[in-house]
């Protein structure tokens, strides 16, 4: 079940979907607390990463600096297409807005400041439609 590796596919039909809620990175020396979901977790050395809803993180008493709207590119992504990652940031940088970038099997999904999140869509689409037209 591979993805879709030609990039002006990829763009015109990303299809970015805002997911409710708002989200933290954090991080953890030993265990996940209880009542924490995380949506990513990434093994790094110093801890692990993760993603969680700001609720949940709150109520574990985890740390955070940066709140996030998570979007979801609903277009199934192969691992191995170029270019992707690449266009969407620099279709938001543009805007002045950070985008840190998780990739899944399936699809890619993008952290952006929360405040900031409804325009990233609208930016996202645009980009989309432009890419159809070209």
């Amino acid at each position: 079940m591979s993805g879709e590796r030609d990039l002006r596919t990829l763009l015109s039909g990303m299809r970015p979907e805002l997911n409710p809620g708002r989200y933290v990175f954090t991080t953890v020396a030993g265990a996940i607390p209880p009542g924490v979901i995380p949506v990513v977790t990434v093994a790094e050395r110093e801890a692990l990463t993760l993603v969680v809803p700001l609720e949940e993180a709150d109520a574990a008493g985890l740390g955070y600096d940066y709140v996030a709207g998570w979007i979801t590119l609903r277009i199934h992504s192969a691992l191995e297409a170029v270019g992707l990652t690449a266009a969407v940031a620099q279709d938001l940088a543009g805007a002045g807005l950070s985008c840190n970038v998780v990739a899944g099997f399936h699809h890619d999904h993008l952290f952006v400041p929360h405040e900031r999140a409804e325009e990233a869509v609208a930016l996202l689409e645009g980009l989309a439609r432009r890419s159809a037209t070209r």
